[in-house]
């Protein structure tokens, strides 16, 4: 049985994740979408919100199991009973950085091993910051992440908008 760590901020969930999700589902027994907590971040959803709202999107996967971690990622993995990592690549500069990572995970267990998926290209440019910052100053996001976070974002900016327009 395969199982596979899909780790990740998640904030908030995007189309682009959920097509990480969707294909890993295909190729995992099992996968793990976990969402981190990274000290080094600011979030705006809390850890609970955003496990909630991955949990709406991938009901209808049955392979799929939603959680969180502290620390490191080695360390969640042990938890787990799986060494593998599965993670989105948008472009070359994610390549970089992921590949580093997954370099220094080897390196803290040798027994790890990073899957890297190539995004869907209609989904290459899309992150969670620039999601943020379009719904921010009044956008929609339709396009990019489902109706339910889309409405969860624009809760959280309501007041931000309303301030920005006045």
């Amino acid at each position: 049985m395969r199982k596979a760590v899909y780790p990740g901020t998640f904030d908030p969930v995007t189309y682009g994740h959920l097509d990480v999700i969707k294909r890993g589902s295909l190729v995992f027994d099992t996968l793990v979408v976990s969402v981190g907590c990274n000290p080094l971040k600011e979030a705006l959803f809390s850890v609970d919100e955003r496990m909630g709202m991955i949990r709406e999107e991938v009901a209808d996967l049955k392979n799929v199991e939603v959680d969180s971690f502290n620390g490191m990622l080695v360390d969640y993995l042990k938890t787990q009973k799986t060494t593998i990592i599965l993670r989105g690549i948008r472009t070359v500069s994610d390549f970089e950085y992921e590949f580093q990572r997954a370099l220094t995970n080897r390196v803290l267990n040798k027994e790890v091993e990073t899957v890297f998926v190539m995004t869907s290209e209609q989904y290459s440019f899309l992150n969670s910051t620039l999601i943020k910052e379009a719904v921010s100053l009044g956008g929609s996001v339709s396009q990019f992440v489902p109706p339910g976070v889309e409405r969860r974002l624009m809760q959280k900016f309501k007041h931000a908008y309303r301030k920005n327009v006045e």
